[in-house]
């Protein structure tokens, strides 16, 4: 997945974006409102997208302004944290599963539960973006502009030389496959492994895959017994398959991948499988390298049971706290959360849509974002399960997990280690929590 978390120190720059944008923040002297808007998945494309997305919401309104402000995604975080802290500089804002907890424990970004309530844009909405949109006690920091959701990317062609005649149903499946066609010699590789950054989120999938049957749907680190699903028999077996994976079908060098690296292991061809959310169809259509009859996408592989655990990932729009115009940050939130600008957002970044109109449409019915289509439409064998991303140590897990992954494929900790760690680090801040 690409959601990546912020790790550089701020330098000049930083400061000269927080001082431009609160001295930009207010009103004119005509009534005129100007807003600011922070973007935090920057990349020039998306931003260009934003730009004319504002330019609609400024012609139908003419009293507000709006001034986007796209720090680089690294940094991102950090700088819009920087804002909220100092209580200015920011009005609306995006705001991703992994940063609302924190943003909102400490009070920075405005409940628009009260200012939502009769907004007609929830009845064009799915039930899973209106279930993202409230958190434990109902309240609404930002509503989905998206989902984040895995699916199988797979090479056709490869399939069918190493002689499979459909693509893998279970992780079972993959780890056959991948290792049939890895052939390290020939610079050809199984699969794409993320041993980098947010190497977690894949692990916790398969874990979440081979525990399915007794997972909690409403937290997915939890069994329906109350126990962490690193605690379950079953998430040792997922830990062993998924190690598997590393050391017979994939690239040696995948031991640091992170996203891009991924990305790019499956779109320059030299892998035959990657595990990604929609947003890298648009990438691999582009590619140069692989033709479009030569890959395509699956749904999530399974496990044991059959069944597989779709954790889906979401951002949005918000407000800040610090707001003195809030009234107007949320009209925006609302325009750019319905209609056409809502529809040409998710479709522009290859976000699985919040609409309910996007079932309909041809563009997500066919090809590579068919298999999404299957997943939905099958919810009980792809169960939708909430991640508990809000939590206050979400980045403070990332990072152990990430780096107890790394440990686990270089040799230095054991998959039965690993988990017993990660049981009791969840057992234990959730105890703390209560």
């Amino acid at each position: 997945m690409r959601r990546r978390t912020a790790a550089l120190a701020l330098g000049t720059a930083a400061t000269m974006v927080l001082t431009g944008c609160s001295s930009m923040s207010g009103s004119g002297a005509d009534g005129t409102v100007t807003l600011n808007m922070v973007e935090s998945l920057t990349n020039p494309a998306r931003t260009d997208l934003l730009k004319g997305l504002i330019a609609d919401f400024e012609k139908q309104n003419p009293k507000i302004d709006v001034n986007l402000v796209s720090p680089p995604t690294e940094q991102a975080d950090q700088k819009i944290q920087q804002m909220l802290q100092s209580g200015s500089g920011v009005d609306t804002l995006e705001v991703r599963d992994t940063t609302v907890g924190p943003w909102s424990n400490n009070g920075w970004i405005y409940d628009m539960k009260t200012d939502l309530k009769s907004w007609k844009g929830w009845e064009a909405m799915t039930e899973n973006a209106v279930k993202a949109s409230e958190d434990a006690d109902g309240k609404t920091y930002f509503v989905p502009y998206g989902f984040y959701g895995l699916s199988v990317f797979y090479r056709k062609d490869l399939i069918e030389e190493a002689g499979f005649s459909k693509p893998p149903a279970t992780w079972d499946e993959l780890l056959e496959q991948a290792s049939a066609i890895h052939d390290p010699g020939k610079r050809k590789y199984g699969y794409a492994f993320r041993g980098g950054a947010n190497a977690q989120g894949n692990a916790t999938a398969v874990i979440e895959a081979y525990v399915a049957d007794e997972i909690d749907t409403a937290d997915g680190f939890k069994l329906k017994n109350g126990k962490t699903i690193f605690s379950a028999p079953e998430a040792l077996d997922a830990m062993q398959t998924y190690l598997k994976l590393f050391k017979d079908a994939s690239p040696k060098s995948s031991v640091s991948w992170g996203y891009p690296e991924m990305v790019e292991g499956f779109s320059n061809g030299s892998t035959a499988f990657l595990l990604q959310d929609p947003e890298v169809i648009a990438t691999v259509s582009e590619s140069k390298s692989i033709k479009k009859d030569q890959w395509s996408t699956a749904p999530l592989v399974a496990g044991p049971s059959g069944k597989t655990v779709q954790p889906l990932a979401t951002a949005g729009w918000g407000v800040a706290d610090g707001s003195k115009h809030k009234a107007e940050a949320v009209k925006l939130v609302e325009f750019l959360s319905e209609g056409e600008a809502s529809t040409s957002f998710t479709k522009k970044n290859s976000l699985v849509p919040i609409l309910k109109s996007a079932a309909e449409d041809p563009f997500y019915k066919t090809g590579p974002w068919s298999s999404y289509v299957t997943m939905t439409e099958n919810p009980d064998t792809y169960l939708n399960v909430s991640q508990p991303r809000g939590v206050a140590w979400w980045t403070e897990w990332q990072q152990k997990a990430d780096a107890d992954i790394q440990k686990m494929v270089l040799g230095k900790t054991t998959p039965k280690a690993l988990l017993a760690g990660w049981d009791t680090y969840w057992t234990e801040k959730r105890q703390q929590e209560n």
